[in-house]
């Protein structure tokens, strides 16, 4: 009706009102996305195709309920407001040990992140405010304000360079590559480089909030890069940096020093893949921001490491520790001595509930080129979260971390890696991949607000969903014996307990109407999964049960080798089982095998690290909410079904 109305309006006026009187039409009109774009476009002399492929970067055009992202970004336009929100890495004091080794205990507290001041990356919110003259409030949680916002401060920077507000796009190639806030040349050209790509091949998509926009393709589009060059960046050090060379990637190295009382930090040499294969790359987010994160990692007396860090903005990337030495980051050294660790620069939930675009497409490219140099498989059981790692003992289960948490995107960071997740097999399959659709998937959490921790969160798109012990919406949560001995399991964004992840792989239990049940945790455990709206694909495999006569199995947290295989001098690590077990009846979906392995290496000086292997054979399981491995001789291994 609105719209009929405006057009009868606009009939009965003189010509030269025309624009006016669009212009205002889409004003008032700020839950249409696509004319919010064009009003902004037109009121601040910005090309629409500029306007959009920004944006389609930093947020996909989603709004995200108002809620900011993991560096305090808001809205489609992503202008960041850094200044109200604080955090610490997630590595901190009284947390788990990161290098996960009893052989090694960590020596000494954390260190914390010194205060630092806020880059004008993380700011943005405070320019936008003064060229619009919108409320920092309207800029956060309306759509279209925000909107206006970007506009402005492309105009902004365009009108900084000297750059005509020209209506070629080719000619805002500075302004773009200034809005991403990288002071480094490679990252700032690598995100306009990016941008602009996204504007020749167009994209149209259905944002969170149910607004259909389309970015119109603009082949051979130009890009005058002379603008690039007037922004005076600084040049990184790459120092054989292992990075795709399309990305914005620089060295700086993580602390390796010895420090007094013969420990030494903040990782370990190696030599893999030669000593041992990479099986994994784990996906962390720092709870923290970059610029304090990387302070970290440079500090030798620092008890984690990691590989590589990246920036949310721009999706920038340091390199800390070259691939072939090991990082101590996923709180379990089975699993860090085969894996590399990546983190990303934000917070799981504490105010922040989103990644932006430009950070999971660098990351995806990354991910892609390390998994394809070192043969780790592009699937969920190798490619992890932290919140996938196991504990290594029964006293660590309750410890482990819950990052990124359940606001990653995996089925679109999968798609990015090249690796969609598609069904395989008929309705009835004997194993599912859970994968609801994201946007539209928003299940009840709370703690996503720090003042007040017992809050709702506000409905937002997760990748996971609830486990019930009944094919029933009031049902209790399926109980986590390690993570809660005494207890119930908790909605709270930070508890993983009773909630099952996109791409993750379980056999089928039972079915009943719009319901499933797959095994987990020893358990039957439902999901809502009706054929009109499906949480879950079929995705047939290799499944493992127990063994005839056997009415139970133990599973561990690591695949460490008999007792025989170590040579003299070296230290037993005990193969002691989980508390957990699964019973006959019960099948869990097979990953592949896992080498019997164990990385001595407890000093400074790499000469006398050494890997144990033995002759036990382990098969990873996908068991609970996180990967576990099982012994071959205990389990029987056929196809789901």
């Amino acid at each position: 009706m609105r719209r009929a109305l405006t057009i009868a309006v606009v009939a009965c006026l003189p010509l030269v009102s025309l624009t006016a009187v669009t212009s205002a039409a889409r004003a008032a009109e700020p839950g249409d996305r696509q004319q919010a774009f064009a009003a902004a476009a037109e009121e601040f002399k910005v090309p629409e195709s500029v306007l959009l492929g920004v944006s389609y970067l930093e947020s996909r055009w989603d709004a995200h309920a108002g809620q900011p992202s993991n560096n305090a970004g808001f809205g489609p336009m992503h202008l960041t407001d850094a200044a109200a929100y604080t955090g610490s890495n997630h590595h901190g004091p009284d947390e788990e040990d990161p290098r996960g080794d009893d052989g090694r205990p960590a020596a000494g507290p954390a260190a914390t992140p010194a205060p630092a001041e806020l880059p004008a990356s993380l700011r943005t919110m405070e320019k936008a405010a003064e060229l619009t003259g919108e409320t920092r409030e309207r800029l956060r949680s309306d759509a279209a304000a925000n909107i206006r916002g970007g506009a402005a401060l492309l105009a902004d920077h365009q009108k900084a360079l000297g750059a005509p507000l020209s209506d070629d796009p080719g000619e805002w190639y500075g302004a773009v590559a200034r809005y991403s806030g990288a002071e480094e040349a490679e990252a700032a050209k690598a995100f306009a480089d990016e941008v602009y790509a996204t504007i020749e091949a167009g994209e149209e998509r259905v944002t969170d909030d149910g607004q259909r926009v389309r970015l119109a393709p603009v082949p051979g589009l130009g890009r005058v890069e002379k603008w690039l060059e007037r922004l005076g960046l600084r040049h990184t050090r790459r120092d054989g940096v292992e990075c795709p060379p399309t990305i914005s990637c620089e060295w700086i190295p993580a602390g390796y020093a010895e420090l007094p009382g013969g420990g030494y930090g903040n990782h370990d040499l190696a030599d893999r893949p030669t000593s041992q294969k990479i099986d994994y790359i784990v996906i962390h987010d720092m709870e923290g921001y970059f610029g304090p994160s990387i302070g970290l990692v440079r500090d030798p007396a620092y008890r984690a490491s990691w590989h590589y860090s990246l920036r949310s903005t721009d999706g920038h990337i340091a390199q800390h520790i070259k691939t072939r030495h090991v990082g101590w980051q996923a709180g379990n050294w089975y699993i860090n001595a085969k894996s590399v660790g990546l983190e990303h620069e934000g917070f799981l939930a504490e105010g922040h509930t989103w990644y932006t675009e430009a950070m999971y497409r660098t990351s995806a490219k990354l991910v892609r080129y390390l998994a394809l140099r070192h043969g780790v498989p592009l699937d969920r059981a190798h490619i992890i979260g932290h919140d996938n790692v196991p504990g290594t003992l029964p006293s660590t289960v309750r410890g482990m971390h819950e990052d990124p948490g359940p606001f990653w995107d995996w089925a679109h960071y999968m798609k990015l890696l090249g690796a969609p997740l598609h069904p395989f097999g008929g309705p009835n399959s004997g194993s599912v991949m859970i994968r609801p659709d994201f946007a539209t998937n928003k299940p009840y959490f709370y703690g996503c607000d720090r003042q007040n921790p017992e809050a709702a969160c506000p409905p937002l798109p997760a990748h996971t969903v609830w486990l019930r012990t009944e094919p029933h919406a009031d049902a209790p949560l399926v109980k986590d014996i390690g993570k809660h001995p005494t207890g119930e399991s908790l909605y709270s964004v930070y508890d993983h307990s009773a909630r099952a992840s996109t791409g993750q792989r379980f056999a089928v239990a039972d079915r009943q109407g719009d319901w499933t049940a797959i095994w987990y945790l020893g358990q039957k455990a439902w999901f809502h999964n009706p054929a009109a709206a499906p949480t879950a694909i079929p995705s047939t495999g290799l499944v493992v049960t127990p063994k005839p006569g056997l009415e139970t199995v133990p599973v561990y947290g690591r695949a460490y080798p008999e007792e025989e295989a170590y040579p003299e001098g070296i230290p037993y690590q005990a193969v002691t089982p989980l508390q957990y077990t699964f019973a006959a009846g019960e099948k869990y979906t097979l990953s592949g095998p896992a080498a019997a392995e164990y990385y001595r290496a407890v000093t400074f000086d790499p000469a006398g690290h050494t890997v144990v292997r033995g002759e036990t054979r382990y098969l990873q399981i996908q068991f609970g909410h996180r990967i576990m491995f099982v012994k071959a001789d205990d389990v029987r291994v056929t196809l789901a079904g």
